[in-house]
């Protein structure tokens, strides 16, 4: 029986080996146009035309980072080049193109005309899916409704047909769902998956999938960047790096086409839940699971939850069953954090507008037209609704009628977080390196700061600052916990010591400001204006770290989320861990605490949770 099982499978073989007439792509990523550089259009047109210059090529692939920053200008900047080329060429976005995009990810797929591909070429099935994270500092993810998209490519496929799958992060735990994709690829006919992210040249494996990593375009210290050249044959796929207009080098790496017998991956290869076992005394009273990511802090008003996700629908839900009681669809994704003012509930998206809600059945009262996203979220005080835009504004708008009040249009980036009101100025943060105070009744500037970097991605922009006493205190990618006079914006003082990245809070006394380092421990600073060091600190346990979410406290807990799906709850009194809660393996966002004992989560995977804790 064996031998006859084994001829079944050579003839298999066989005939996927039959079905592919060798052919030759070009194997392009992480190009990273408006790089600091300088060199990156250079570097991609010089790449176009070498493959212009070639006779053989039948198609390109681009496996994301296409940009820096993933602006719009950007983003049409790298296709104008890729325009040049005189193959057709298939691109999927990365995590530079999509987490600190100013238009949510949208403009990608708007100049583009997608952000995920698949066709068929001489009998090799080509699938390129989106990923992420989108508008945040986390781990990749392949989003919610990319998922659903590959279900449905891998049903219309045949079980027997060659099939390459290219993302852009290697198919591992460094991409927060990668079990998703690789379980789903096993049950097919998988040669190879491609992938960039590394900027190297590297053979790799996937749980028994055969994979390749490939350079960056970009030179960095070489004389020139480069390129890969894949040589597809009836029984393997040859790979060679390509210098521009100079040299194809040796083949360096080789993936035999059979078919595999896949075998189901071990259970100790993905994410577990075991640590919910031992905190019993938590448990969701429900969960909702949106049909894509949500990354934003769900509000309420004691009877609905709100949220939006980034297929631009915003939802609410009854907040004593997890039931959908109304919906809205918007024409762009949704990373903005609804505010609610009684019976008024504001939230932007990333079609340019802010839309005002009547809660209860959703009405909707009015929409102010931005010139650009609105990934930033609203404040609401005293009748007036404050947000910034991806159009480099940050306006005061009236509640009651939509109305523009005043406009602060000197910005030079988005703003993507929530405003703080202090006295009479409200402060944010942008993606242009500063942080503002504006006067709230005029718009005016009252000053802006900077930390010295002129690296846009270190901008205090996913941080929402904490006041204490006239005090300003922020965190940013630059891994510096700053104090900032609110009245005149001087730096009082610095600190590096505890590598606290974008993730901040205050006690609910003023006396404690907290911080989320990048490794294991939650930290205490005194508030003060005179320099201050490490006042206390507690080993949570959650490993590697990096996601901005903010510290909340509340009747002497603090409560904050984690990059693997993770919601921890501190005692700072007793200065110990209370509980842990894993709703998934995607990014918990800054959460919505009730009370001490009600806490709402949501995920960027587009799980919300109630959690409740019986005391």
């Amino acid at each position: 029986m064996k031998y006859f099982i084994a001829f079944l499978f050579l003839c298999f073989t066989i005939s996927t080996q039959a079905q592919i007439k060798p052919f030759r792509f070009a194997f392009i990523s992480d190009t990273h146009i408006g790089s600091p550089n300088g060199s990156a259009e250079e570097d991609l047109r010089r790449t176009v035309a070498d493959i212009n210059q070639m006779t053989d090529i039948a198609f390109v692939v681009l496996t994301g980072d296409i940009t820096e920053l993933g602006t719009t200008e950007e983003i049409k900047k790298a296709r104008a080049i890729l325009d040049e080329l005189k193959v057709p060429y298939y691109i999927i976005p990365g995590n530079h193109d999509t987490g600190w995009s100013e238009s949510g990810g949208v403009a990608f797929a708007e100049v583009f005309g997608y952000d995920k591909f698949v066709f068929t070429y001489n009998g090799i099935r080509f699938i390129g899916c989106a990923s992420g994270p989108y508008v945040r500092m986390s781990d990749g993810h392949i989003p919610r409704d990319a998922v659903n998209w590959l279900d449905k490519e891998l049903s219309k496929t045949a079980d027997d047909q060659p099939l390459i799958f290219l993302n852009h992060y290697p198919l591992d735990n460094g991409l927060d769902n990668w079990y998703e994709a690789i379980d789903r690829l096993k049950q097919k006919n998988t040669i190879a998956a491609l992938c960039g992210h590394g900027h190297a040249n590297r053979a790799m494996n996937f749980e028994g999938i055969p994979a390749v990593m490939g350079r960056s375009n970009l030179r960095a210290k070489a004389e020139l960047g480069g390129y890969n050249l894949v040589d597809v044959r009836s029984d393997s796929l040859i790979f060679s790096e390509r210098r521009p207009g100079k040299q194809t080098l040796a083949p360096w790496a080789g993936v035999k086409i059979e078919k595999h017998a896949y075998q189901k991956s071990s259970a100790s290869l993905r994410p577990s839940y075991a640590v919910n076992d031992s905190f019993p005394q938590v448990k969701p009273k429900w969960y909702y699971s949106s049909e894509a990511n949500v990354i934003s802090t769900p509000a309420t008003n004691g009877q609905l939850v709100f949220f939006g996700n980034s297929l631009g629908n915003i939802t609410a839900l009854d907040i004593q069953t997890g039931k959908k009681k109304w919906g809205f669809q918007t024409g762009g994704s949704v990373f903005s954090s609804p505010a609610i003012d009684k019976k008024q509930m504001v939230i932007g998206a990333g079609d340019g507008f802010v839309y005002c809600f009547e809660t209860t059945k959703g009405k909707l009262l009015w929409k102010y037209k931005a010139n650009a996203a609105v990934l930033g979220s609203p404040l609401i005080k005293d009748g007036i609704v404050y947000i910034g835009a991806s159009d480099h504004c940050f306006r005061a708008i009236e509640l009651n009628s939509g109305k523009e009040i005043w406009r602060f249009a000197e910005l030079e980036g988005p703003v993507m977080s929530t405003p703080v009101i202090h006295g009479n100025q409200v402060l944010f943060g942008a993606w242009d390196r500063h942080l503002y105070a504006l006067d709230i009744k005029t718009g005016k500037l009252n000053w802006k700061w900077n930390n010295g970097s002129l690296v846009r991605n270190f901008s205090p922009a996913a941080c929402i600052p904490v006041v204490k006493d006239d005090v300003v205190y922020i965190v940013a990618p630059d891994r510096y916990l700053t104090a900032i006079d609110l009245l005149t914006g001087t730096t009082l003082w610095r600190n590096n010591e505890a590598t606290v990245r974008e993730s901040i809070g205050i006690s609910e006394d003023g006396q404690w400001v907290y911080g989320k380092t990048m490794n294991d421990y939650m930290v205490a600073f005194p508030t003060s204006r005179e320099k201050q060091a490490v006042a206390w600190k507690i080993d949570c346990g959650f490993g590697y770290e990096h996601v901005p979410s903010m510290l909340i406290e509340k009747q002497h807990t603090v409560v904050f989320g984690t990059k693997s799906g993770r919601v921890y709850a501190i005692d700072p009194i007793k200065r110990e861990k209370k509980w842990v809660y894993k709703i998934d393996n995607s990014m918990v966002n800054t959460v919505n605490m009730l009370s001490s004992n009600r806490i709402l989560a949501a995920t960027m995977d587009g799980k919300l949770s109630l959690l409740e804790v019986r005391e």
